[in-house]
């Protein structure tokens, strides 16, 4: 027999259905839309997780069409939910409008996006709108994305007003990646403008809109009301809080697991979970679809059979690392760190926020960070006053790497950038109280995730020491053998070089035993050869001992 396709980047239904790829059937949602009849519905769900699936998948639902597309809904679970469900199939004329494309450099270019994909929804219904002659002018000045910014700003009512004209049946709007404009405009610096934009569409096509039957929104950030939906009292934000609508976005792990057994894969299922499991959407188990999606094709067509960060790469990352370079106190360090080493932390939760308002705080940043994936919740609770707090972690592997490659990168590089010349002197006048200074307020800086381990500290010490543009750092780490830790030496043998032998423990009483031990083996294992016979006279012997965020530094010339 053979297999189907599995569906990497594959986004429109039909093609799924269609073309015989492997499909998790989420058909069910939209039993759960009817049934719970919201006018108005926000999902809110990290990237990657089936948002746009899904809207394609209501779409060829919902939509009039000249195509029998009852067809590709045949055998799935909608069916089997019954005819008061199936009877709505092909019902309503639908507007399926994306933004995704919005993210551009400039105000310009990112209404220019939004403007062609309205004018393509408008070509879309070209037959439609065309017969609407009281609006013709401005229909066709959409058509052919003429008009300034005003011309679109309630050209969604406008299409749903031409739909309603023709079939004499209320329209259903789908708007899928509805923040992408609004999280762009942020980082490129033109946010007023776009709220203000984005807030004359929405209001205009969910509020005032007397032609609509029902809307559904995605997006990964719950945006507040005030800041584009004033007024807009019939709208259900259904984040990854929500119980209603849990299992849709993302995989279960019945899901997973039949997947597994669908390819004969039934032994990765240890490593799945492990990697690609653990986020908690109500209170349904949730694994990554994108992910799992990937992971099982390069382990079934052989491309590899160990699991890797493919959601990492899926996009920048940016405000993780904003985060990051914002974290200067030291408990939003120490928060860090707790999380890298699988650890809890508690904070409160504020889901109606602006992009604007992120980095008014660090709680903001949090929020963010748990509603866009990468973290999850582990419990919750409210205190006598109301408030909600939630506890979150990392929720599995690859959202570790994530944390551990570009958090300890991004820290790494501001080490970097910093002036380090006052170690550099210290280390080579053997000032032990100045290095010690130096060192020490580097690691508080920074964020360790192996606080005992002493590779950790050797990258870290690395790190510090690139900087020394006039003389050769070379880590003997990995040749092992009897070599130290580390070596400066000047390209001339004249000049100065510098030996370190580090040590780390997990007790601060025990640092100068370790120092000590460090030093000692300079005279068991003569480290110092190599350098004597180069020719080097000048030779420094440093034993450096880390515990946590503090060291102790001993040189022996």
């Amino acid at each position: 027999m053979e297999l189907k396709k599995l569906p990497v980047g594959v986004e429109d239904f039909c093609e799924m259905i269609t073309k015989k790829f492997y499909y998790v059937d989420k058909s069910i949602m939209i039993k759960e839309l009817l049934d719970l009849k919201g006018k108005v519905n926000l999902f809110t769900r990290p990237r990657r997780f089936g948002k746009t699936l899904n809207m394609s998948m209501l779409q060829y639902f919902f939509e009039i069409s000249e195509e029998n597309n009852k067809e590709i809904f045949s055998d799935l679970k909608i069916v089997l939910a019954g005819e008061q469900y199936m009877k709505y199939q092909g019902k309503y004329p639908v507007i399926n409008l994306t933004l995704k494309g919005a993210k551009q450099a400039n105000f310009e270019y990112a209404i220019l996006s939004i403007k062609r994909a309205i004018s393509s929804e408008f070509q879309r219904h070209r037959k439609e709108v065309l017969k609407y002659e009281a609006e013709k002018d401005r229909v066709l000045k959409i058509l052919d994305v003429e008009g300034d910014a005003g011309v679109y700003l309630d050209s969604i009512q406008l299409l749903s007003k031409c739909l309603y004209e023709y079939y004499q049946t209320p329209v259903i709007i789908l708007i899928d990646e509805y923040d992408v404009p609004l999280e762009n405009a942020y980082f490129r610096g033109f946010y007023d403008e776009m709220v203000s934009f984005v807030r004359s569409l929405f209001e205009s096509a969910l509020k005032t809109n007397k032609y609509l039957e029902f809307a559904v929104m995605t997006g990964c950030l719950r945006i507040s009301k005030e800041s584009i939906f004033t007024g807009l009292n019939n709208l259900e934000i259904i984040s990854i809080l929500s119980v209603h609508y849990s299992e849709h976005f993302g995989f279960t792990e019945e899901e997973t697991d039949d997947m597994l057994k669908y390819y004969g894969l039934e032994e990765k299922k240890e490593a799945i979970k492990d990697w690609y499991d653990g986020y908690l959407f109500g209170n349904t188990e949730v694994y990554n679809p994108w992910s799992i999606v990937r992971y099982v094709k390069d382990s079934y067509y052989g491309s590899h059979g160990f699991p890797i960060s493919y959601w990492g790469t899926t996009s920048s990352n940016s405000i993780v690392r904003t985060m990051v370079e914002k974290a200067n106190d030291l408990q939003t360090k120490s928060d860090l760190e707790m999380l890298m080493q699988g650890d809890e932390i508690e904070k409160p939760v504020h889901e109606d926020v602006t992009y604007d308002e992120i980095y008014n705080s660090m709680d903001n940043l949090w929020n963010f960070m748990f509603f866009t994936g990468y973290l999850k919740k582990v419990n919750e609770r409210f205190d006598d006053n109301g408030d909600h707090f939630i506890t979150l972690k990392i929720p599995n592997k690859e959202v570790a790497y994530i944390f551990r490659h570009k958090i300890m990168g991004w820290f790494q590089e501001m080490i970097q950038s910093r002036n380090l010349q006052d170690l550099y002197l210290a280390i080579l006048s053997s000032d032990e109280a100045e290095v010690e200074q130096e060192l020490k307020q580097l690691l508080r800086d920074t964020i360790s995730y192996e606080d005992y381990n002493e590779n950790f500290y050797h990258g870290f010490l690395l790190g510090c020491l690139s900087g020394m543009s006039d003389y050769y750092v070379k880590s003997n780490r990995e040749s092992g053998d009897g070599r130290s830790d580390i070596i400066i030496r000047h390209p001339d043998f004249n000049e100065k070089a510098v030996i370190i032998e580090l040590k780390c423990t997990a007790i601060p009483r025990k640092m100068e035993d370790k120092c000590k031990e460090a030093l000692n083996q300079f005279e068991v294992k003569h480290y110092d050869d190599e350098l004597i016979e180069e020719g080097y006279e000048n030779i420094m012997k440093y034993g450096i001992a880390f515990c946590k965020k503090n060291c102790m530094v001993r040189v022996k010339k």
